[in-house]
């Protein structure tokens, strides 16, 4: 029995040693190709004298591989996740529509109420 179960322990072991190993080289593999790629760009960007874009990745946060350890949301954020998950497109779409048409009136309200002030002068 202890001797099959060492076998087998040490098979394991040595299967996941293995697979740490391709997936190093082929890392290894892929970095590389893209040090090769990006020598062919700035030969390019050289020869035709183009600018390098600048890369701005987003800040994403990192999600921890414990999710014990995550950031704790605010009640504030819950319930903005919350009534944004209530509300569909429909619903966006109309509050949307809403508040144009507020505007909308807002401008036509001021522009009769200055034209009743006297400014204007009928003809």
């Amino acid at each position: 029995m202890k001797v099959t179960r060492r076998r087998e322990e040490e098979a394991e072991r040595e299967r996941l040693e293995a697979i740490r190993e391709a997936e190093e080289r082929r890392k290894e593999k892929h970095r590389k190709l893209e040090e090769e790629r990006e020598g062919m760009r700035q030969g390019i960007r050289d020869k035709y004298n183009i600018k390098k874009k600048e890369e701005v990745m987003p800040e994403e946060p990192q999600m921890p591989d414990n999710p014990l350890m995550r950031k704790k949301k605010t009640p504030e954020e819950l319930a903005a996740e919350a009534e944004a998950e209530d509300q569909d497109d429909f619903t966006k779409l109309k509050n949307t529509i809403e508040t144009q048409i507020n505007e909308v009136k807002q401008q036509i309200e001021e522009k009769v109420s200055t034209a009743t002030d006297g400014k204007c002068v009928l003809q």
